[in-house]
């Protein structure tokens, strides 16, 4: 059996959502080196339909411009969506139906890897699935996260082991999770 990670952008104060404000400041040589780690140990990456609508529209256009443009574009995608009915990026299916059954066959054939944290992450988790947590630590407060922008949500509490730390120079800290209580 495969491993599932997902990999979040985080700023100090919480914000996962608005990283078009934030992340891209930090790029660099250590960023591409650890997200092309991620992606070549991969099989496939599972997306919610936001994550989906945003990166169908940045990768395909740079394909050819770099490894990471390539890989995103040609590695297996499952977007998790009950309306997304004809993707048009490469290498894409819908899963719309028996979500957790599905991963769980899918996790079966090889490593799976999900860019973002949401209600996908949070089914997923909850049961059972998600073997590890990198949280892409960015040193600023984002100053403008909704409630609805953080990880939090009411649910079971699940603890972590810390797993790994992975600094960068210009202070982004990848901290790598396993859940110890996931159901």
């Amino acid at each position: 059996m495969g491993k599932f990670a997902n990999a979040t952008y985080m700023t100090l104060d919480g914000d996962v959502q608005n990283v078009f404000d934030w992340h891209f400041d930090y790029l660099g040589e250590e960023a591409d080196r650890a997200v092309t780690a991620q992606l070549f140990t991969s099989d496939a990456v599972i997306m919610g339909r936001a994550t989906y609508d945003s990166f169908s529209e940045a990768w395909p256009p740079r394909v050819g411009t770099s490894q990471i443009a390539d890989r995103m574009d040609s590695i297996k995608k499952y977007v998790i969506s009950s309306t997304l009915v004809d993707p048009k990026w490469n290498n894409t299916t819908v899963i719309s139906d028996n979500v957790v059954e599905e991963v769980r066959k899918i996790k079966e054939e090889g490593n799976l890897l999900q860019f973002g944290y949401g209600a996908v992450t949070r089914l997923l988790l909850a049961n059972g699935l998600l073997d590890e947590l990198r949280i892409w630590l960015h040193p600023v407060l984002s100053g403008k996260a909704k409630p609805t922008d953080l990880i939090y949500r009411d649910a079971d509490q699940t603890r972590f082991t810390l797993d790994g730390v992975e600094t960068h120079r210009n202070g982004i800290i990848i901290l790598t999770y396993r859940p110890t209580n996931a159901a």
